[in-house]
Formats: C-alpha cells, structure tokens, sequence
C-alpha cells in the first residue's frame, strides 16, 4: 500500500477538529486511507460504510438515534449517501466537542450537498484526497512539490532526466489506484470502462433525477476533447446538442464526483483587460486518455496531441500538492484579452504568485518563456517565480527567476 501525503495533515486535523471529511472521487483510496489510520495511544476507530446496506437503512430511518448509538471516535465512509446525518452529528458535536470524533468520507463533493456546509460550520476540517501522485506511486518522500516550485532551492536539486516513453506511460496510467494495478492496457481500459459505468448507474442516480442519463457519458467524453481549455457553456450546448440549462446541472454533477475540475482565472485587479473564463480539466490524465481513445503508440505518432494531456496531467499533480500545501497555495490560470496566457499560477496567502507554464516538447527556449515575462513585468511587487516544465533533461536557469525544469520533478 502506498503511503498518502495527506496522512500527517489528516491526523493533525483529528487531533483538534471534531468533524473531519475526507471528500475525493471514487476508488481515489479514501476508504484505504480512513481505516490505516491509527493514532498513538488510541484506540482504534470503529469503521462504518454506507455502502452497507443495512447501515444505510438504519442512517436513513432514524438518523439521530444512529447517531447517538454511536460511542468513542467513528468513521463513516460514503456519508453523501445519507446527508439526513449532517444535522444530528452537529447536535452529537454541539453536547460534545471531542477532537476527531468523527471522521467522514464522501465520493461527492459534501460542501455541495444541501445543509452541509451550514450545518457543520466552524465544527469540521474538509481534506481532498485525489488518487494518486506520481511522488506517491514511487514511494518519493512526503515533499511538497508545490511549495517547492514556488519557493525552493531549484539550484540544488537533482532530478533524472525525463524519459519520453516513460512520461507517456504515466499519462496513459492517471493516479487511480487500481488502475495502476492493470499491467495490459487493454485491463485498464476495461477497469476505466467500469468506472465511468458504475458513477453513472449509482452516483449520478442517488444525486439527481436525471431523466436522459445516456447524456451524461456524451458529455464527459465532449469535455474530454477540450481539457485544458477555456470553458465555453454557449459551444458545449450547440456541440452537445443540450440546452445550457440542462449542461450546467450535468457538469455541476460531475464537478460534484470530482470528475472535471474548473479552474478559475486569475485576477487581482477587475480593472485589467483580463479572460475571466475558467479553464475546464478532467483531473486524471488515465481517465482522460481512456475517453480520448489515446495509446501511446498514438501519442508518439501524434504529437499535437501532447499539449493538453501533459497539461492535464500537472494540473493533476498540482492539485494533489496543494491539498497538503504547507504554504496554503491556491491554483489558477492567466489569460489576457491579447491571448497571453501561463497555464497556472500558484498564489499563497500572502498574494504572492509563481508562475508555471507545461511544454511536452524535449527542449525550452527564450520565447516559451513569453508569458511569465509579461507576468513578471506585470506583477513585479509579487512575482516570485517562472517556471516552464518541460519534457527535458536539466534543469536550467533562464533569467532573473525564471526555470525549466524537468517534468521527472513531479516524483523526484
């Protein structure tokens, strides 16, 4: 089993917090995670799932009586499946504030779900546990790659030189546990295959009343095609065939399972002429591959179709960083109206920014650097770093804080 990042911030959050959620799509190793836990000098926690169906049932009949029924530190796993639980955990909280009483995990977003978010203000830590880093899959020390590439010493550090074909796999594989499992692609393809049908047939059905479900697929295969661009509700309903009203509730759906990501634009000062559209990403490169019918004989033959998977897939690894980001980092996108773009920025508490733009390409030159130079010119009180990840061998400096660096970074 590989160990989690996320384990020491979830155990400082028990340690304080008496609600803990642990929310993250499904097969992300949630469940995995919440039943390892252990605590020096504690007892072990008793874990409920309710994916039980006897659980369930006694959850929904009788909420509070369950709840009460309920002694020393609980997990509950799938909790979305009964938010009829929410308010009678807030009142079991209210009569006693007990640090890490109860630990909850949710496949749907639980800050979406109705009366969450009120109910268990100021009493709960909410932790996203996405599947796996490329830094976690090869058992690399818990570093956070995120606040290295914002304020670390790049100079020092010694990273093996990217492997095309092996970047490539790991594109193709994404993070999700059991799919790394799958040795052939053809067993992974049927391990995704599964995946997508088993959220459509009981996720997206337990959320909401959805009457053409076959619409569902169509339009994650549709938003597949255009990961890593900007988000365009007018385009996707005239491609898709599906009136806006319809598409915004389907992609709220699947936002809400963790399986498309928006990521918001960056603006400090609404006065500049800047895109203040999202940008629209599935967050596992595997999965995005598998709908995207990519192989890598395909990638390697194709290489324009390079750009948005690699893109995809660091925006995979930064989320999983900056959900345990000691600096407390919040991702974005740049754009302008003259179509000068960076592909992220990190910003941290302080508004602070660092720059990071995603090339498949093995070599780096002085114009792949345009857009962190406007920024830097732009944002010179806050500009603290530059970086271009690259498909490359060193790890080069390129001006005044400005750095390739090797995509191989991500599980140095």
């Amino acid at each position: 089993m590989h160990i989690r990042h996320l384990a020491p911030l979830l155990a400082d959050s028990l340690s304080d917090t008496p609600v803990v959620v642990i929310n993250g799509a499904r097969q992300s190793g949630k469940s995995t995670l919440a039943q390892s836990l252990s605590l020096d000098g504690v007892a072990p926690r008793r874990y409920m799932t309710l994916d039980d169906a006897v659980v369930l049932n006694a959850a929904k009949s009788d909420p509070a009586g369950f709840i009460h029924g309920l002694q020393g530190p609980i997990t509950l796993d799938e909790v979305q499946r009964a938010p009829e639980l929410f308010l009678p955990i807030k009142a079991a909280v209210d009569r006693d504030r007990q640090p890490g009483r109860f630990l909850l995990t949710g496949s749907a977003d639980v800050m979406l779900l109705p009366g969450m978010a009120d109910s268990l203000a100021g009493r709960m830590a909410v932790l996203t546990l996405w599947p796996l880093s490329s830094a976690e899959v090869c058992d690399s020390a818990e570093r956070n790659r995120a606040d290295i590439l914002f304020a670390g010493d790049l100079s020092n550090m010694q990273l093996t030189p990217c492997d095309k074909s092996v970047l490539m796999g790991q594109w193709l594989r994404g993070g999700f546990p059991d799919a790394l499992t799958r040795t052939s692609t053809s067993r992974r393809a049927a391990w995704f295959d599964a995946y997508v049908q088993a959220i459509l047939q009981r996720d997206i059905r337990e959320l909401a009343n959805i009457e053409q479900l076959t619409e569902i697929p169509n339009l994650l295969q549709l938003l597949a095609t255009r990961s890593a661009t900007l988000l365009n509700f007018a385009e996707l309903s005239r491609t898709a065939g599906i009136a806006q009203t319809s598409l915004k509730r389907y992609f709220a759906l699947l936002e809400m399972l963790f399986l498309v990501v928006r990521l918001p634009s960056w603006q400090r000062n609404p006065g500049k002429r800047w895109v203040k559209a999202p940008k629209v990403f599935l967050p596992d490169s595997g999965l995005l591959c598998h709908l995207m019918a990519m192989t890598q004989e395909r990638l390697t033959a194709q290489p324009n179709l390079q750009g948005g998977v690699v893109e995809t897939w660091v925006l995979s690894e930064l989320l999983k960083h900056v959900a345990f980001s000691a600096m407390g980092l919040t991702l974005w996108h740049y754009r302008t109206q003259t179509n000068i773009e960076v592909d992220f920025i990190l910003e941290n508490r302080m508004g602070e920014i660092c720059g990071i733009e995603v090339k498949a390409s093995t070599t780096v030159d002085s114009k792949d650097f345009k857009g962190l130079r406007h920024l830097q010119e732009t944002e010179p009180a806050i500009f603290q770093r530059g970086i271009v990840l690259y498909a490359g061998r060193e790890l080069v400096p390129f001006g005044d804080k400005l750095w390739a660096v090797p995509l191989s970074f991500w599980s140095a």
